[in-house]
């Protein structure tokens, strides 16, 4: 199984559709907190539908974003903080019932996250992909777009 990621800071909507469509992804998680963007086409409705237009579903799993104070310390350059902040998060009882239904899509599906960070490694949507690599049976890969 593969779990892709896929980040639009330096992206425009149509590369972004063109990344997912070469990679066959089946399915777009936003992982954002907040599915709202300054940039063209990122905001959940227009994304959605420039999605399904393209033949890629998009599920918006709010509780599977980084809640304000990680989003500050990512902006700040403190990734370790928004790491572990992100973590706890994901202890949640509603970030655990989205976990799951992540892990649930992406078991039967090709799958992407999506946030805003280019580089995932720099972004809580690896943690995200590796949390549901753990509970596969069988090899899992995190795949950047």
């Amino acid at each position: 199984m593969k779990i892709a990621t896929i980040g639009y800071e330096r992206a425009t909507l149509a590369d972004v559709v063109a990344r997912l469509n070469a990679a066959e992804v089946e399915v777009l998680i936003d992982v954002r907190a907040i599915a709202a963007s300054r940039r063209a086409g990122f905001s959940k409705t227009m994304l959605a539908a420039t999605l399904a237009d393209a033949g890629v579903d998009y599920r918006h799993l709010r509780q599977l974003g980084t809640p304000k104070a990680g989003r500050d310390a990512a902006r700040k350059g403190r990734i370790s903080e928004m790491h572990e902040i992100f973590a706890a998060h994901l202890a949640e009882p509603g970030a655990q019932i989205e976990l799951a239904e992540a892990r649930n899509i992406a078991r039967g599906r090709k799958t992407a996250l999506l946030c805003f960070e280019a580089d995932h490694t720099r972004c809580h949507r690896a943690i995200v992909a590796d949390r549901i690599c753990e509970a596969v049976d069988g090899p899992c890969e995190v795949e950047p777009l």
